[in-house]
């Protein structure tokens, strides 16, 4: 095996200028990550100098068999914690031969949201908190758990320390380094209130690069875990009862709502949040209902409220917004398994052009 760990560790640049580039896309669940890699002939920084690619969309869900071929678009670079050197990996989003962005394509649009003038001015920041759960391959059931049984019950594991309590850590860790690693803008990570369960943040990003950054976060999680012999479960309640779902808190601010006097623009933006309530709720993830039942921290699916310092609201203003009067709020209701284009722009959407 030390033979494998030297080849899959070697540093091609001794010996070549030819780079390895990963390129990745979002298959037709909208949630199953999809890779391949080919070579290029030397370091790339600027995605708009990378090819183009195809991939056959009838074995992802995205095309028919008798029109099978996708294209996908190079959208930004990050650099490659496995292969490391001057390798990369690509984000990249999907179209047909044609040239239109295909269905599962949620990108597209968020980009052009993003970039339309009155958007753009307003520079909006995200910080998206990602929870997920670490699953026993094979099993449907969380790590450190007794297959068909229960942990004892919550509240030594939230941020707990110790082999009891933080289970999955090395895990964690490796994630964070190589978020770090590649670029992205980790801001940090905890131990969330079920065992087994953790959150990761990212931000503060502008626009559509914190879909981007979520994206490939999410990706290399896959790869870490898919390395560590376990499944990452991003159901918004993986485990029935009196245990906390997953969300995917999306923390937003506009240059209105940092500068002063920005807590007005803040309150005016929740009450056009709250008027499109049942079209951001039907955005914000599959299978929601399961977890926001009022209960565990989160507000009832049917139900907008928001409030200071409130974990069982929609919609939380943090004491510092308050007390300075500007600031960011945080939107509680995206579920883990959220698409980061979707939320981030229809957030921008309704709150600035709508």
């Amino acid at each position: 095996m030390s033979l494998l760990s030297d080849l899959v560790n070697l540093n091609l640049s001794d010996s070549t200028e030819k780079i390895i580039a990963e390129y990745i896309w979002i298959g037709g669940s909208g949630m199953d990550i999809r890779s391949k890699a080919r070579t290029l002939p030397g370091p790339v920084s600027d995605p708009s100098k990378l090819p183009k690619w195809n991939y056959d969309g009838s074995s992802t869900g995205q095309a028919a068999g008798d029109d099978s071929e996708v294209i996908i678009y190079p959208q930004a670079i990050f650099r490659d914690p496995f292969r490391r050197g001057n390798n990369i990996l690509v984000m990249c989003d999907a179209y047909t031969p044609a040239g239109n962005p295909i269905p599962t394509n949620k990108r597209h649009n968020a980009a052009k949201i993003f970039s339309t003038s009155k958007v753009a001015s307003e520079e909006p920041w995200y910080g998206i908190e990602q929870e997920y759960t670490l699953m026993q391959k094979g099993v449907n059931w969380p790590i450190g758990w007794p297959v068909g049984g229960f942990p004892g019950p919550q509240g030594p594991y939230y941020c707990g320390v110790g082999a009891d309590k933080a289970i999955g850590r090395d895990i964690v860790d490796a994630h964070y380094k190589a978020c770090l690693y590649a670029g992205i803008s980790i801001s940090g990570v905890n131990g969330e209130v079920m065992p087994g369960q953790w959150e990761f943040q990212v931000g503060p990003v502008e626009g559509i690069s914190a879909g981007d950054q979520v994206w490939v976060a999410r990706f290399l999680l896959e790869r870490i875990t898919e390395i560590s012999g376990v499944n990452v479960s991003f159901d918004p309640k993986p485990v029935p009862g009196d245990w906390n779902g997953a969300g995917a808190h999306c923390n937003y601010s506009t240059k209105s709502m940092r500068n002063d006097g920005g807590l007005a623009v803040i309150k005016k933006a929740i009450e056009k949040l709250q008027v499109k309530h049942k079209e951001h709720i039907a955005a914000y993830g599959e299978g929601n209902e399961r977890r926001l039942t009022g209960k565990h921290e989160t507000a009832d699916i049917n139900t907008f409220s928001w409030g200071v310092a409130n974990r069982g609201a929609s919609v939380r203003v943090g004491r510092d917004t308050e007390k300075e009067g500007k600031g960011y709020f945080e939107d509680r209701r995206p579920a883990s398994n959220m698409d980061p284009y979707v939320v981030t722009s229809m957030i921008a959407e309704t709150t600035i052009l709508g």
